[in-house]
């Protein structure tokens, strides 16, 4: 039902889906600003000595998300996996880049904002629901759940606690709504290059709703197979989270290599002297986020990497023999596009007309 109905959205109204997901930033903002007020103001005494000491939770002790381990820096850097998936949803502003006015400078900024604020007030939110746990050890010892004992167990009003729980609720439907967004605009720009498997209906676009209809609903049925077995949905999630970080260190490498040499005209928005150290540090931060992705209780995600990666490098060969991928469009297919578009928008016009 969730996955159907937003999957409807995209497809019919896109519209109403612009205005959802542009409300959900400021109810995303609104409900943890609330919940990180009501929750310090209701805790039960603020130790912010937890905010510092460092307790080894692994095991048992931590409800057995972790494999027990007497290595403190392995527990700390382990604990980055929250990072691995929160950070990642800055990547939604370059999806939608071609719906974007002045892309060259508001996606990249839109990027970097996105990770500050996050990073601001994500880190002010965790710092809120250590403080409001009744009982550290009670509350590490609920493993996946430590949210849910941190609510049931506030004294906030009822009324207060409900309407943050729905707020969270509807927020996490906002967000699924703008992954199929993200996802199929994704999943149709690399099939209008030829660039997937049944590119040719994976492009298509509807002349009534100007939705990429074929690949929303592609994208919708994916989730569902995704969701179909629940234990291997946080190996799923790593394992995504893992190939995203992947995704995002081989064009840093790539342009890291290629700054002043094949690639010597930056863009509007660029840092300058900073570019290289920049994306080294990029590189070595993803490459640890990597690594933890595929830590237990995730080493299954291990072997999700190298049989995906055998896999799309069999897939590569065999498409490159049936339909060769001729690449992002260049000199005149560029025009042949323009024109492409034109005639779209042409058809368009008239599905309106009738």
């Amino acid at each position: 039902m969730v996955i159907g109905s937003t999957a409807l959205l995209n497809h019919y109204g896109i519209k109403v889906t612009t205005i959802l997901t542009d409300f959900s930033g400021y109810l995303i903002f609104g409900v943890a600003t609330l919940l990180t007020v009501f929750l310090i103001a209701f805790a039960p005494h603020l130790d912010f000595s937890r905010l510092f000491t460092f307790t080894n939770f692994t095991g048992t002790a931590g409800g057995g998300v972790w494999p027990q381990t007497n290595n403190m820096l392995y527990a700390f850097v382990v604990g980055l996996l929250l990072v691995t998936y929160t950070i990642t949803g800055y990547d939604a502003s370059a999806h939608t880049s071609e719906e974007t006015r002045n892309a060259a400078v508001n996606v990249p900024k839109g990027m970097w904002q996105a990770v500050l604020w996050s990073m601001i007030f994500g880190y002010i939110l965790v710092c809120a629901q250590v403080l409001a746990m009744p009982d550290i050890v009670k509350g590490a010892a609920q493993g996946y759940s430590p949210f849910a004992y941190i609510m049931s167990s506030s004294t906030m009003p009822i009324v207060v606690n409900v309407i943050l729980v729905v707020g969270v609720v509807i927020s996490n439907y906002l967000c699924g709504l703008a992954c199929i967004t993200s996802c199929s605009r994704m999943m149709y720009a690399f099939a209008r290059d030829g660039g997937l498997p049944f590119s040719k209906g994976l492009s298509h676009v509807s002349t009534i709703y100007r939705t990429p209809t074929v690949a929303i609903w592609t994208s919708g049925l994916l989730a569902l197979l995704s969701c179909l077995y629940g234990g291997a949905f946080a190996v799923l999630a790593a394992g995504c989270a893992v190939f995203l970080y992947i995704s995002y260190i081989m064009p840093i490498v790539a342009g890291l290599f290629a700054e002043g040499r094949t690639w010597k005209e930056r863009g509007p928005f660029n840092l300058g002297a900073l570019s290289k150290p920049n994306a080294i540090l990029a590189i070595l931060g993803g490459l640890v986020l990597i690594w933890v992705g595929f830590q237990p209780p995730n080493d299954a995600v291990g072997r999700l990497i190298i049989g995906l990666v055998i896999f799309m490098v069999v897939l590569w060969f065999v498409l490159e023999r049936v339909a060769p991928f001729e690449g992002v469009p260049q000199g005149q297919r560029i025009v042949q596009r323009q024109a492409m578009i034109a005639e779209t928008e042409s058809r368009f016009k008239d599905s309106a007309a009738d």
